[in-house]
């Protein structure tokens, strides 16, 4: 779901804004569900590719736990042991699915500046050794055929270390050498043909019960390559058998891809089988790191299996654990006890409601669903919470509730129609106060007006004013210290760059004062035209004007979010209303107000309404006569004494409220209720509206 808690917000990217805004418009409209069982156990998926409805991939996990581990297949509904993992040991693993080999090399350098060109682009690199030799593959892709384009991609990004050698497609068809009794007997075999220059593995594999090892030859992609593979393997053998494409088994190999500065060898075992399933799972519940997750660690076991040609990777462990987890990482530990709880009801109806949304998983660890970041995320007070609350979720006529929550509504949760663009009387607007506590701690910011012309912002403890005003009644202001930022939004964005300095004695025009952006108030921008025609592409079902003159909310909803947004007076059709975060460069919430940077609209004595760009000039009564007055580098006020300058380049500012959809409760909201006194089930009951909390 859509929250921000940590000082991240305040060093925030428009790619991180764009990724909230994109998962929260996967949704639909929330129904309500049949009373579902209480979960003893809970499927949560990492990694996972479901095309449109959910798609977080990687070509390998890298695992370490504590304690030993062990790995079993399961198939046919039977769990088979197959080996165990030492404690403290990292292992990688993969599927035995379509992939690219890159090169084969001798030399490290090669291998290893080619793996690095790999990593910038869509087809990522796994980095095998064999012997003396590194091997170079990327993927892993769906199809044959997705996997011959990425051949083609592959063979541009390394051609300068290709040495004359064609990028080709392998996949999960193998030859089997025969099985055997013990590893080292297997890799007598395997190096056999290795030698002569093919591809082979030695395998775990189950049998009666146990596993041995076998040799496998070739990694071909359909018939036609395992029947050359066949070929030119009878030279030593005429007796390999073709493998079964849904047999299971561990390939084993030497990955040395984790550190491309110098080989460092790690196992890997790529599992085989289109339908095969590797579970691992220790006894003491001591966690698995998992690297490609921030290197978190995780209770419960993991599984690893494919879909639609990728890796998929599931965390099952104890429902209870989860929410322990999941509390942790959607609110401060630190929060009152009651805030904790309703957060602990509302994220147990959550997941209990999606069933299994995502085909081998309940939900998934991101926003998407609910934040699930394992271990870390555990404190005293949520456990305290969850506990205290276990089994209770939120009810409406018989039915668990789908209970969506926000961050932040801005002081007025959404209505279900400002989001999806219909009704449901569970999702009403109500007001929120304790929004504004989001922003109890934080420092104010100056606008200022420089005498270059420029506007920016300045901290308030940077800021001094000298008591002095304009004619208009503007205050002046100096700093206090030296060099001090100008920064073009009221937060601290340490990787923008400042629109000017500032020194103790240099003076400025004081705009207005405004609170530092965060999840409660913000501002964005000003973009420009193309930035906004660029973010917009793909995401209105009418045609784009080819440049944005003019941008004005025209229809709000109950709570005053956008319902309707026109272009040059012609209305920005998109599929339902929360869309307009993502359409317009990843906004945190539709809660929000337009501004022209370039122009200005004025209303004359006798009615008439006219907007004046920065380019003109318009003729001006003042106390000193008659003039003109040029629109940009003016200072214009409105009725309520606000000022602005109109700037020389044309844009658009976004000012707003809130982060997140604003739908259910908001986090923050009920923290303030919390504080006031309020107990959990009244909070839960002021944001869903006539429903009731009991235990399922």
């Amino acid at each position: 779901m859509d929250r921000n808690w940590t000082k991240s917000l305040f060093g925030w990217t428009t790619k991180g804004f764009l990724s909230l805004a994109v998962a929260g418009t996967l949704w639909s409209a929330p129904a309500v569900h049949a009373a579902a069982p209480s979960l003893d156990t809970i499927r949560v998926a990492m990694f996972l590719d479901l095309g449109s409805q959910y798609k977080s991939t990687t070509n390998a996990v890298t695992l370490k736990s504590a304690e030993a581990l062990t790995a079993s297949l399961l198939a046919s509904g039977a769990q088979q042991a197959l080996m165990n993992i030492p404690a403290n040991q990292q292992v990688r693993m993969s599927v035995d699915t379509y992939r690219v080999k890159v090169l084969e090399t001798t030399d490290w350098k090669t291998a290893s500046e080619a793996a690095k060109k790999l990593q910038a682009t869509n087809d990522k690199p796994l980095l095998f050794a064999d012997g003396n030799v590194y091997k170079l593959y990327a993927g892993m892709y769906e199809t044959e055929k997705a996997a011959l384009d990425g051949a083609a991609r592959t063979a541009k990004t390394a051609a300068a270390h290709l040495s004359g050698q064609t990028p080709s497609v392998k996949g999960g068809l193998h030859l089997s050498a025969g099985s055997y009794g013990s590893e080292a007997e297997a890799e007598s075999v395997r190096k056999t043909y290795a030698d002569a220059g093919m591809d082979a593995f030695n395998v775990l594999v189950p049998s009666g019960g146990a596993s041995v090892y076998e040799v496998w030859v070739g990694e071909a992609a359909n018939t036609a390559d395992l029947a050359a593979v066949k070929q030119e393997a009878s030279k030593i053998s005429g007796s390999l058998v073709e493998q079964n494409a849904s047999a299971s088994g561990l390939i084993m190999r030497r990955d040395v891809g984790l550190n491309l500065a110098s080989p460092q060898e790690t196992q890997h075992y790529m599992l085989s089988g289109a339908q095969s399933v590797l579970r691992l799972e220790g006894t003491s519940g001591a966690g698995t790191n998992v690297k490609e997750r921030s290197d978190r660690s995780y209770r419960g076991a993991l599984e690893i299996g494919q879909k639609n040609g990728q890796l998929y990777l599931v965390n099952e462990l104890p429902f209870q654990q989860y929410l322990y987890s999941v509390v942790g990482a959607e609110v401060p530990s630190t929060w009152g006890a009651e805030a904790l709880k309703a957060q602990a009801v509302a994220a147990r109806s959550y997941a209990l409601f999606q069933g299994n949304k995502f085909e081998v998983a309940h939900v998934v660890d991101t926003t998407l669903s609910q934040a699930y970041y394992g271990t870390a995320y555990e404190y005293p007070s949520i456990i305290q919470a969850v506990d205290a609350t276990d089994g209770e979720v939120v009810m409406k006529d018989g039915k668990i509730v789908e209970t969506v929550f926000s961050s932040n509504s801005g002081g007025m949760t959404a209505d279900s129609s400002e989001v999806w663009g219909n009704r449901n009387d569970l999702f009403a607007a109500v007001e929120s106060p304790g929004d504004s506590s989001s922003q109890a701690a934080l420092k104010s910011w100056y606008h200022v007006l420089l005498p270059s012309g420029v506007t920016g912002y300045v901290r308030e403890d940077n800021v001094k004013e000298t008591g002095n005003k304009t004619s208009a009644g503007l205050l002046y202001m100096t700093v206090t210290a030296k060099d001090t930022n100008v920064r073009p939004l009221p937060l601290i964005q340490s990787s923008v760059e400042p629109v000017g300095k500032m020194n103790p004695g240099e003076t400025a025009v004081v705009l207005e004062k405004v609170a530092e952006s965060n999840s409660y108030d913000w501002v964005r921008g000003p973009y420009t035209s193309d930035q906004l025609l660029a973010s917009l592409k793909g995401k209105t079902s009418n045609s784009l004007p080819a440049s944005i003159t003019s941008l004005d909310v025209t229809e709000r909803g109950p709570s005053g979010r956008a319902l309707a947004v026109k272009a040059n007076g012609q209305v920005l059709d998109v599929k339902y209303p929360d869309m307009f975060r993502s359409a317009f460069n990843g906004l945190p919430s539709t809660l929000f107000d337009i501004e022209s940077t370039g122009s200005y609209t004025v209303l004359s004595a006798n009615g008439a309404v006219s907007t004046v760009s920065s380019g003109q000039t318009v003729p001006v009564i003042s106390g000193s006569g008659n003039g003109n007055v040029k629109g940009s580098g003016t200072v214009v006020m409105n009725g309520t004494g606000k000022a602005r300058v109109i700037e020389s380049s044309s844009g658009f500012k976004f000012t707003g409220k809130g982060f997140g959809h604003g739908l259910g409760m908001s986090q923050w909201g009920a923290k303030g209720m919390a504080d006031e006194g309020y107990d959990y089930k009244q909070i839960l009951q002021h944001y869903y509206r006539n429903t009731t909390i009991t235990k399922d």
